[in-house]
């Protein structure tokens, strides 16, 4: 098993970092895909109140569920906050959606014991591994 197929399948909760409500953002697309699958979603973004029937959380040191992944949708220089937050969180898994990449905050994660994906979609890649059904065990 490759690290990816680990991710997508043991991972039960997501917080989703910069999840937008608007539909046809990627963010949107790809949480709502995540939660259709069976993945519990998580809202992270301090501009919205609810997305995607979850309530959403100023940041992952407010969300008090813990995290499997963490799916950042932010720009590459905004990245090191939230992996810092995911640290200070024990998420398992750091994961950057695809053009977001931040090598510094990537190896301050793995040196904490979090698996990291950079450049990389998660919806993409559940998509070609399992198709549209749930990964996960039951």
């Amino acid at each position: 098993m490759d690290l990816i197929d680990e991710i997508l399948t043991t991972s039960r909760t997501i917080a989703v970092v910069g999840l937008s409500d608007n539909p046809n953002r990627d963010s949107h697309r790809v949480a709502s895909y995540l939660q259709r699958v069976g993945y519990r979603i998580i809202p992270v973004n301090p501009t919205i109140d609810e997305v995607l029937g979850e309530r959403c959380y100023p940041d992952l040191i407010s969300v008090p569920d813990s995290v499997d992944m963490v799916d950042i949708f932010r720009r590459s220089d905004k990245v090191a906050p939230v992996v810092d937050e995911a640290i200070r969180k024990s998420a398992k898994y750091v994961w950057m959606q695809d053009g977001v990449a931040d090598e510094s905050a990537a190896e301050r994660a793995r040196a904490a014991g979090i698996a990291v994906v950079m450049d990389n979609c998660t919806m993409r890649e559940h998509r070609r591994r399992y198709g549209t059904t749930r990964s996960q065990e039951p």
